[in-house]
């Protein structure tokens, strides 16, 4: 699990085909990777990678076939920057929503604009995530957590301060930029109760549940 606050930015050092898959080298840039172990979870660009071979700086991480059609790991290059952020801890604070590093979709920017200091994107969604973006709900953007300020159809607006701009890839973003997407754990949640899809709680009928207005056919 993360947070969506990213701890620093990386870049692509290599990237080596493995027949379908592909192998990355992340060279961990401003953030203190000392405690980095073989098999510990990192964040890159908000999708949960295992990291291998760590070592001073750097870490290297398997992408799979699955993980390069759903992702935008399959737009990297050598040099490109990417958001990090290593798994949370019990002690961590959690300044942005709970994520769990599984990417939902791939977004697109299709408008941007400076908002104060801040910077205004609009960033489309795929049609059938659509129905879990609220305003004022949380979303996390290429690993990114940040507060949806307004939705129209499948777009939705957020405004992103300079610290954010300054340490994460989002300072780079142009039109047409694809993003990594998360949408909020609880509202997937609550869609799988209220479809009646969720198995109930050991000691919990249907039918209680039915009748608190826990589960409703849709």
């Amino acid at each position: 699990m993360f947070t969506g606050i990213v701890l620093g930015r990386g870049a692509v050092r290599a990237l080596e085909r493995r027949g379908e898959d592909m192998r990355l080298g992340i060279d961990g840039a401003g953030l203190d990777l000392a405690d980095l172990r073989a098999g510990d979870s990192v964040a890159v660009n908000g999708v949960c990678l295992t990291a291998l071979a760590p070592g001073g700086n750097a870490f290297s991480a398997d992408v799979s076939l699955e993980t390069l059609a759903r992702t935008t790991l399959s737009d990297l290059r050598a040099g490109a920057g990417v958001n990090l952020e290593l798994a949370l801890l019990p002690t961590t604070r959690l300044g942005g929503h709970l994520v769990s590093g599984h990417v939902d979709g791939v977004g697109r920017v299709v408008d941007l604009g400076e908002a104060g200091r801040s910077r205004r994107l609009r960033i489309e969604v795929p049609a059938g995530l659509a129905r879990y973006l609220a305003a004022k709900g949380s979303i996390c953007v290429d690993g990114v957590s940040l507060t949806v300020n307004a939705v129209a159809g499948a777009e939705f607006e957020v405004n992103v301060i300079p610290h954010t701009l300054e340490q994460t890839v989002i300072g780079a973003y142009r039109r047409g930029t694809r993003v990594n997407l998360e949408v909020d754990l609880v509202a997937r949640y609550i869609e799988s109760l209220l479809a009646g899809r969720a198995a109930p709680a050991a000691g919990i009928s249907r039918e209680f549940l039915e009748q608190h207005g826990f589960v409703k056919d849709v």
